[in-house]
């Protein structure tokens, strides 16, 4: 007879206390999604590029935000994913990791990540009231840009394309090409 071992689901105050006795370890590439303690994946180059395009384009306004690369975000008790980049409100306290209501814009760069992304992550980043949500979808090579979070699912979807620009809410005079966020297409070998 099979037995049914519950699942232990791990607070953030629970996820640091492991990283400081050394059960996870520094360079261990790990966050914490829903008191799941989840291995990312690693950085290819299209998907390091993408987030390098990005922070560029973004602190062209940075005198209007602070921009925070792969780190932090806390979500809740058991929420601490590492976005690719957090656009935040230009006075978020540098004293703590920031939460949801400093945060303008989540980006994710997805080429292996995708399903996660899309799935969970977008679950969870509209769950905690995230205004906008933006996946760069490299496989897909477009850009899909999330709003309206209610409860959790986000009421606007919208995919653009290499031609079309897209504009954050924070800062509509911000037009973003996106062929310059995904960089040269792809060559067939």
């Amino acid at each position: 007879m099979a037995v049914s071992v519950p699942r232990r689901l791990f607070t953030v105050d629970e996820y640091y206390e492991m990283a400081r006795v050394g059960i996870l370890k520094p360079d261990e590439r790990v966050e914490l999604l829903d008191g799941e303690i989840v291995p990312m994946n690693a950085i290819s180059s299209p998907h390091a590029w993408g987030v390098t395009r990005l922070t560029g384009i973004f602190y062209q306004i940075e005198d209007r935000c602070k921009i925070i690369v792969q780190n932090p975000l806390r979500l809740g008790d058991r929420s601490e994913p590492e976005p690719d980049l957090v656009i935040l409100q230009p006075d978020t306290p540098e004293d703590r990791h920031p939460g949801p209501a400093d945060a303008f814009l989540v980006i994710e760069v997805a080429d292996t990540s995708l399903r996660t992304d899309r799935g969970r992550k977008r679950t969870m980043y509209a769950r905690a009231g995230i205004p906008e949500y933006w996946i760069v979808d490299l496989p897909h090579d477009r850009i899909e840009v999330y709003r309206d979070p209610v409860r959790s699912r986000y009421q606007s979807v919208w995919l653009a394309s290499r031609g079309e620009t897209v504009t954050p809410l924070f800062a509509p005079d911000l037009v973003i090409d996106v062929a310059r966020v995904l960089g040269q297409p792809a060559t067939e070998s």
